[in-house]
């Protein structure tokens, strides 16, 4: 409904490898419609998570705008960052994932990025992390 918010949280997995950040944008037929984005369409460098977007509706015409599940909705686009890597240390990292897929990216971590993250960082943001909507 007009101007309501609305938390999605993305069926993929998002790695944003630390010399990258990624943006997001709505695909154009839905901008067209009025969906935008509350947060900031940003992804992190080093960031691994599903993402939570924040999305509202402002329609001109004040009407529903209706996304079928798996239907895509948004773009992603990965830049290349100048300078020394900077991994994502935030609160959200590894959010949504499942036990099994936070096992794969940890190892995917320590394997491509030796020394990247401080001592221990993965593991307590592994426990750490958010794992449904309830906890966001």
């Amino acid at each position: 409904h007009y101007l309501e918010h609305r938390n999605i949280i993305s069926h993929e997995i998002v790695f944003t490898p630390p010399d990258y950040v990624a943006h997001l944008t709505a695909k154009s037929r839905f901008g067209r419609m009025g969906l935008s984005f509350l947060n900031a369409a940003k992804v992190h460098s080093g960031f691994v998570g599903r993402l939570a977007l924040e999305v509202v509706n402002l329609n001109n015409e004040r009407q529903p705008i209706t996304i079928k599940k798996g239907e895509p909705f948004m773009h992603i686009e990965f830049l290349s960052r100048v300078g020394n890597p900077s991994p994502y240390t935030g609160d959200y990292m590894f959010q949504y994932l499942t036990d099994e897929e936070v096992a794969m990216y940890k190892r995917i971590l320590r394997d491509r990025f030796p020394g990247l993250f401080e001592e221990g960082f993965i593991e307590r943001m592994a426990v750490r992390r958010i794992k449904n909507m309830e906890e966001g």
